[in-house]
């Protein structure tokens, strides 16, 4: 399916330059007013597009509280209650497995603590609770390729704590308003969307891969590789992991065992986490060979890929572009030194770089020595400082992306969701201040759920995805204010953006996606325009 944008005549773009602030003020189809937005003449007028992504949080999670959103208020006992791995309901959540706190927490939520709690959602951070705050680590939850789907049930996200690691810890959520994050705040006075959901199902790895190309890695012969033993044990439905003859029957009684719960599809797609090609990698360098690259003889270590990226596509229209890791300086020194340093440290230091959050860094034309890694992958500095640096002087490339630092990630296990949130509303802060901001569009989402429950059902589409929704924030001086977006997004839109804005041509993935929600009884995916007082 070809869902390239219409093109407007000359005639057509200056009427609508004519009714653009027409549209800024009457664009009022959510809660709040639009009436002090400052409307772009037309999609061109956006020259600068920047990209936060964050870790690990669900819709509900975060922003299930929010006023006017699809949240908890629409949620009911049919709708939240969990079914056991035969498919009866659970007779109360299964406890959370080793404690719901991670290590080094205090107050410690052991294990004993969380028994028989109610089949529904709960609050973490309820006075009347856990009373575990957003500014706690909690420990980690399985975010897996299949177990997602698993999870999801078909679209009925009744068997979250079925096919979790983690016991009942899947249906927390945080009973959350403006006075408790930044960012909510942030939200309320631009647009937040709630029909966003993560580009690919499973974990970070894979939808860091959909954010930048809309692709899954391939490794070619894996069966004849080093990376034999992680090839999926699947049903024949596609979906399903094989369940071990050893596996509790019920969730009550511990976490689900399998077969083989790997890192590749029985075809030879990488769709969990697989580590760079080259450095930073947490695979350090072979004995004797070159120090920017990671041992190729490590199971875990992904061929170069060369599918396209947006980086290619931007490359090919000279438009300006950059991925800024947080700390990726610091990583970067420390693994072609052939030590670990700050990647993989140990929960709750900083910057806890993690290698697989740095999709470009998979991709042959960005291999080290080469003129495309040197203009495109960029330190975004200890604590973010060099990304500020770039906004603060107004040397953002056209396209920007960001991925903050582990600790400041908001993935649970690691850190907390309070470090994060108030690192991205300072940014957020400063880009409001930047010499480029009157032109600029700014995407905050999250990379996939972190296996946390939500309770609205995926669109069907491909065999990749979309997976459990995700939060999103439109902040921008052409963003509706105080707007809650309904359209269906995913991972794939903020693509889909970048593409229309910039004139470019669109992924393969972007077009399969959208074509397999048509052939599904469904509809594409927006491109975010919807949140953006613009005349298309």
């Amino acid at each position: 399916m070809n869902v390239s944008p219409i093109r407007l005549s000359g005639t057509a773009l200056a009427v609508a330059a004519a009714l653009a602030s027409v549209v800024a003020v009457t664009a009022c189809s959510g809660p709040g007013t639009h009436a002090d937005n400052t409307a772009a003449a037309n999609l061109n007028d956006i020259q600068n597009i920047v990209v936060i992504y964050a870790e690990n949080r669900s819709f509900d999670n975060l922003y299930g509280n929010f006023p006017g959103a699809n949240g908890l208020s629409n949620v009911s006992a049919a709708n939240t209650r969990q079914l056991d791995r035969d498919g009866r309901p659970l007779t109360s959540l299964p406890a959370i497995w080793n404690g719901l706190t991670a290590t080094g927490v205090t107050p410690a939520i052991t294990q004993a603590m969380t028994t028989d709690l109610p089949n529904a959602s709960f609050a973490i951070d309820a006075h009347d609770g856990f009373n575990t705050p957003v500014t706690a680590t909690t420990r980690d939850l399985w975010h897996r390729f299949y177990e997602n789907q698993m999870q999801i049930d078909g679209g009925r996200n009744d068997k979250f704590a079925a096919w979790a690691d983690s016991g009942g810890l899947v249906m927390g959520h945080y009973a959350l308003n403006a006075d408790s994050l930044p960012l909510w705040k942030v939200a309320q006075q631009y647009t937040l969307a709630d029909n966003f959901f993560m580009g690919a199902f499973g974990g970070s790895f894979l939808n860091h891969q959909w954010l930048i190309c809309a692709c899954t890695p391939l490794y070619p012969n894996a069966d004849k590789s080093p990376a034999a033993s992680s090839v999926s044990a699947v049903e024949s439905d596609g979906v399903t992991l094989k369940v071990a003859a050893n596996s509790p029957a019920s969730a009550l009684n511990g976490p689900p065992k399998f077969v083989n719960s790997g890192n590749l599809t029985p075809d030879f797609y990488a769709i969990n986490t697989m580590q760079p090609p080259y450095q930073p990698s947490a695979n350090k360098p072979a004995a004797g060979g070159d120090a920017r690259f990671a041992d190729p003889t490590v199971a875990t270590t992904l061929p170069p890929q060369t599918q396209t990226t947006i980086g290619d596509l931007l490359n090919g229209a000279k438009v300006s572009w950059a991925w800024y890791g947080g700390a990726w300086g610091q990583a970067l020194a420390a693994a072609e030194g052939g030590q670990k340093g700050v990647i993989y440290s140990a929960p709750l230091t900083a910057p806890n770089f993690q290698t697989h959050h740095q999709p470009f860094n998979y991709f042959a034309d960005l291999a080290p020595g080469t003129a495309n890694r040197a203009a495109h992958l960029r330190d975004g500095g200890p604590d973010g400082a060099g990304f500020i640096a770039a906004i603060d002087s107004g040397t953002l490339p056209q396209v920007a992306f960001y991925k903050p630092q582990g600790n400041l990630n908001e993935h649970a296990g690691y850190t907390d969701v309070a470090s994060g949130d108030r690192h991205i509303a300072d940014l957020i802060a400063h880009l409001q201040k930047s010499p480029q901001w009157a032109h600029m569009v700014v995407i905050v989402t999250y990379d996939e759920n972190g296996g946390f429950w939500d309770h609205v059902s995926p669109p069907k589409a491909d065999r990749w995805g979309p997976g459990t929704r995700i939060p999103t924030l439109i902040v921008s001086p052409f963003a509706k204010r105080g707007y809650v977006d309904h359209t269906q997004y995913d991972t794939t839109s903020i693509l889909q953006l970048i593409s229309r804005r910039f004139d470019l041509p669109a992924l393969a993935g972007v077009e399969a996606r959208n074509a397999a929600l048509v052939k599904n009884g469904g509809k594409p995916m927006g491109d975010l325009t919807a949140a953006l007082n613009v005349a298309l």
